[in-house]
């Protein structure tokens, strides 16, 4: 019969094996990994497809508030929104299988990689307390009687008065 390792120097092996693998990782890309709790699809957009994805849905709708649901800016900005009785389109990046991806796309956009990024009739308005301020100030609403003809009342993709419907 062969000798048995004890399982203590079997886990100590295995951590061992483990920590001589993670040197091949690159340390960013397992710091990614951990930190979003998930892999990257491979059906993961690029970022140049993450840029026209947002140019996309900011074109095709009057408003749009990139949003994490989490987020107390990004609710103040919805609840702006529905106080008026908006018509908007969220998209949830932490619901978005490229969520990380898009994020970065509005970071280099807009200048800021804060949530919300709220945008009427193409144009980036900023995020949730900005949003709260145009309101209060009584120019929220006439930027978005401003919107386009194609853009204004579209609800069949998700976006509606009040409704915080996520795209993914």
């Amino acid at each position: 019969m062969g000798i048995s390792r004890p399982a203590v120097v079997l886990q100590l092996d295995i951590i061992l094996m483990l920590i001589i693998g993670l040197q091949f990782v690159s340390s960013r890309n397992i710091f990614t990994f951990l930190r979003m709790g998930n892999f990257t699809s491979a059906t993961s957009l690029s970022s140049t497809s993450c840029a026209q994805y947002v140019q996309e849905v900011v074109s095709q709708n009057c408003v749009v508030i990139f949003s994490k649901t989490t987020c107390p800016y990004c609710k103040m900005a919805k609840n702006v929104f529905n106080e008026i009785g908006a018509t908007y389109k969220v998209i949830e990046l932490d619901e978005h299988n490229d969520g990380r991806r898009l994020q970065e796309a509005l970071a280099q956009m807009t200048g800021a990689r804060t949530v919300p990024r709220v945008f009427i009739n193409g144009n980036c308005i900023g995020g949730g307390s900005d949003t709260k301020q145009l309101h209060q100030q009584g120019k929220l609403l006439p930027l978005i009687e401003q919107c386009a003809t194609c853009c204004a009342g579209t609800s069949a993709d998700g976006s509606g008065s009040g409704q915080f419907a996520s795209a993914k």
